[in-house]
């Protein structure tokens, strides 16, 4: 990759990353080699996926759903610190963020088989305990152990985290204004130059309108200092039968969330709370996901069906 000899240009480094790609804009000055950089970023969310996805068998977390009860294992500084924050969100939630619902994904064909009746049935039947009940861990040794059995699934919180270790991956390069991005998660470091007329804004970030098929902008955002994640029933959802069904789980029913909002943004300090949160909000909706993110130091935008520009495929 050429090194830049523009002052100030745009450079855009990205990859690929738990099956989508991740994106670091930044400006950097005349003489920066990103070749460094970009592979630090890469490291970063390729340690990530293989820690925490559950496409992979032998990845850490699916190593720990393996274990038996009871059983401490060793993990990872990177998987302890997401579920961590993952057992702060799901207890403040009142349970509405669930990670332990990693059965029901692979069921409803989120994960890396199609959707299969006698696994809904199972799924939806289950009993469950929150996670933070029943999930132990001992940051301070690097260990964890469960006391009923669960599936762990991270994908309500595992790109956020990626995000932040894109940020942190720019920062330890001595870059001070860049955005982060994986999917709907981002977050911004500093401002951007000052435009062609001198304006000194921060990054601008697009709010989608929640249409399938297509993507629109409903609002802009100027981010400075601060992470933004959107989580919503148009993008990643399956078809069983003649029914949509969005990837948003319901922990009180074991199967997708039927009459949440049509997305929920919410602007935080870190891209990981982000992106929990956004998924916290979707179960509980805008009035008391809105409190809950008032709560965290969190803003929280709703758009629902009233938002959208095209119908909802096979709806409910």
């Amino acid at each position: 990759m050429p090194k830049m000899s523009i002052k100030n240009a745009r450079l855009v480094l990205n990859g690929a990353t738990m099956g989508t790609r991740w994106a670091l804009t930044l400006h950097p000055e005349p003489g920066f080699d990103p070749a460094p950089l970009r592979a630090a970023c890469q490291a970063e969310v390729d340690r990530i996926d293989a820690q925490m996805s559950t496409w992979k068998p032998d990845s850490d977390l699916m190593r720990f759903n393996a274990a038996p009860l009871g059983e401490w294992r060793d993990l990872p500084p990177e998987l302890m610190e997401v579920l961590v924050e993952a057992l702060v969100i799901g207890r403040e939630s009142g349970g509405a963020f669930e990670i332990a619902m990693g059965d029901a994904v692979r069921a409803w064909g989120f994960g890396p088989v199609p959707a299969d009746e006698a696994a809904i049935r199972a799924a939806m039947a289950k009993p469950r305990r929150p996670s933070f009940e029943v999930l132990e861990l001992d940051p301070a040794r690097g260990r964890a152990r469960k006391h009923a059995e669960m599936s762990l699934d991270l994908c309500g919180i595992a790109k956020g985290y990626g995000v932040d270790r894109l940020i942190a991956a720019a920062r330890a390069a001595g870059i001070t204004c860049a955005l982060a991005a994986i999917d709907g998660e981002l977050r911004a470091i500093g401002k951007p130059p000052k435009d062609r007329d001198g304006n000194d804004r921060g990054w601008a970030v697009a709010l989608e309108r929640p249409d399938f098929g297509h993507r629109a902008i409903h609002a802009m955002f100027e981010l400075t200092d601060l992470a933004i994640a959107t989580s919503g029933d148009y993008r990643h959802w399956v078809r069983v039968g003649d029914r949509h069904l969005a990837h948003t789980m319901d922990p009180a029913r074991g199967a997708p969330l039927i009459g949440g909002p049509a997305s929920a943004t919410v602007l935080a300090e870190s891209c990981i709370r982000a992106d929990a949160l956004a998924s916290a909000c979707m179960v509980l909706g805008e009035s008391r996901g809105r409190a809950l993110a008032a709560r965290l130091g969190a803003e929280l935008i709703c758009l629902t069906a009233a938002d959208r520009r095209t119908p909802v495929p096979g709806a409910v």
